[in-house]
């Protein structure tokens, strides 16, 4: 997950010579070094302003304290930020769900914004961590009409409809995080590390979250939670995650849609107009539209 922090760095071909010799020699070695770059966090993105109103929220998790905030009153509808981001980075969706009458729950997951740190520390975590907070975050508000998730935040609750007691009506995921094993591939590639390198990484991430590696592919997941069929939004050009596995997800599950967008990357599509309003038409679909003020 750290790969895509990693991609300018000017240090990548000092760690690719390392990471060829520990191939050879210690693939031991070179397994610990990659795990700890790999579930180290990026640079957190700059606090963006939140629609005024709102009230503030504490939630244990996993012996920590979440922070949120909240909207509205209605069925809810919880947003969820992916790999290093933060919960204002949906912001843009507040308003006009708030409008179309519900209650909008955002959240920092743990290691993240303003929460506390997980237990995987203050500079790691994983989508496991942040879809258990997703999960306790629901206890405290109820049953979700629906989740927007993004990156990494659809891979976070898709767990949670597994493995927690989340469960919902809608679902819409925005330039989702789809299959960890290319991830994985591609940050071998980047590192420059071989099959015995990558088998004891793979190794020692199952062991830190719980799951290996397989068991992460969003399209095997949400079909054994049976989840309600997805809106798929991604920019065809998303240097992050990638497009080309969010047109198979949606393929491999008849019923499902994609928004394609073209220009706004990995985030800017998080704040465009025209895919704003799609995720909303979508957790909206077939409801009475009621005039409510926005800032409800």
């Amino acid at each position: 997950m750290a790969s895509l922090a990693l991609q300018k760095s000017t240090t990548v071909r000092l760690l690719r010579a390392g990471f060829g010799l520990a191939e050879l020699l210690a693939p031991r070695v070179g397994a610990r070094v990659a795990e700890r770059i790999w579930f180290t966090l990026p640079a957190a993105p700059r606090r963006r302003p939140l629609p005024a109103c709102g009230t503030g929220f504490e939630v244990r998790s996993q012996a920590a304290v979440v922070r949120g905030r909240s909207w509205g009153e209605g069925p809810v509808v919880y947003l969820v930020h992916g790999w290093g981001g933060r919960g204002g980075q949906l912001a843009a969706y507040v308003e006009p769900l708030v409008r179309r009458g519900h209650r909008v729950v955002l959240f920092d997951g743990l290691s993240h914004g303003d929460s506390d740190a997980g237990p995987s520390g203050p500079r790691s975590s994983n989508a496991v961590e942040l879809g258990r907070a997703l999960d306790d975050v629901a206890a405290r508000f109820g049953p979700a009409h629906a989740v927007v998730a993004h990156s990494m935040g659809a891979a976070a609750t898709a767990l949670a409809l597994k493995y927690g007691w989340l469960g919902t009506d809608r679902l819409a995921l925005v330039a989702p995080l789809t299959r960890l094993d290319t991830l994985f591939d591609g940050f071998g590639r980047l590192l420059g590390f071989g099959p015995r390198t990558r088998g004891q990484l793979e190794a020692r991430s199952a062991r830190r979250v719980g799951l290996p590696v397989a068991e992460l592919d969003l399209e095997v997941l949400l079909r054994e939670v049976g989840a309600p069929l997805p809106l798929v939004v991604h920019d065809r050009h998303d240097p992050e995650t990638s497009y080309t596995e969010s047109a198979a997800l949606v393929a491999g599950l008849p019923g499902a849609r994609l928004h394609t967008t073209e220009g706004l990357g990995h985030r800017r599509v998080l704040r465009d107009a025209a895919a704003v309003q799609a995720v909303v038409d979508h957790v909206t679909a077939g409801e009475r539209q009621e005039a409510l003020p926005a800032s409800a």
